[in-house]
């Protein structure tokens, strides 16, 4: 498994678990639905949005506790 499929798998067990959208993670990070899709499943890099996209998450956890 590549480096990027990791990380979106990575990505779409947390969205889960915060019971949260693609659709909402996308409007946060700011990047289009489809091209976040596009990432989480190893199609593209996304190398400028994956520090935004785990910065997002974690914010999002931090609220749960």
């Amino acid at each position: 498994m590549t480096k990027n499929k990791e990380f979106g798998k990575t990505v779409k067990k947390t969205l889960v678990e915060l019971e949260m959208t693609q659709r909402k993670l996308a409007e946060e990070v700011g990047v289009n639905e489809n091209y976040l899709t596009d990432i989480l499943n190893g199609r593209r890099s996304g190398k400028k949005y994956k520090t935004e996209i785990i910065h997002t998450l974690n914010k999002h956890k931090a609220q749960m506790f």
